[in-house]
């Protein structure tokens, strides 16, 4: 693969998910990702800061697809049917052809303190991002607070569903589902 072929960020992150999967996410280095790649290491850090955001990158881009949804929900849904309908918008990221990538991340992730350290910040962005949307609705605070957490909940239900091997349905009908099944346990408590 040549320096000059198109795709370089999503090259690199091929390059690194791959490293990351075989050799340990700490036993990859920046130059080892870009090699792979067929990049340099000065085009790694045009794309990335540090080999981490190679896995985390697109985080403001997921929070800007939901809080949209959910302020153009339907004028009549509730705070947690308007966090559905963000967190349905999600399918364009989360496709089929994503899938896999997304199961060999999410393992990265898992195998590493720090980088579950980072998912935790990249939750808690997302459940601010929920609450403000739901705020611009004119949900009162403690309701956007509220339904914000639940809704960020489901979201990483959805996901860890969506990621199993055993799972072929998109992204969306796993929210709808989940969103379900949150409705009727907050019924019960």
């Amino acid at each position: 693969m040549g320096r000059w072929e198109p795709n370089a960020r999503e090259r690199l992150s091929r390059a690194a998910l791959e490293l990351f999967t075989e050799h340990g996410y700490d036993s990859t280095t920046v130059a080892e990702i870009a090699e792979r790649a067929g990049l340099t290491k000065r085009t790694f850090f045009r794309y990335f800061a540090d080999k981490r955001e190679v896995l985390f990158a697109g985080q403001d881009g997921l929070s800007r697809i939901i809080a949209e949804k959910i302020i153009g929900a339907d004028g009549s849904a509730s705070p947690l049917e308007a966090i559905g309908a963000g967190l349905e918008g999600l399918d364009v990221i989360f496709a089929d052809e994503r899938r896999q990538w997304a199961r060999q991340r999410h393992d990265v992730i898992t195998g590493n303190d720090e980088l579950r350290e980072r998912e935790l910040l990249k939750s808690a962005a997302i459940a601010t991002a929920l609450a403000a949307a739901l705020r611009e609705r004119g949900v009162p605070d403690l309701t956007a607070e509220l339904a914000a957490e639940a809704g960020n909940l489901a979201f990483r239900t959805s996901f860890t569903r969506w990621i199993e091997p055993s799972h072929e349905q998109g992204f969306a009908e796993v929210v709808r589902q989940t969103i379900k099944e949150l409705q009727a346990a907050v019924t019960h408590i």
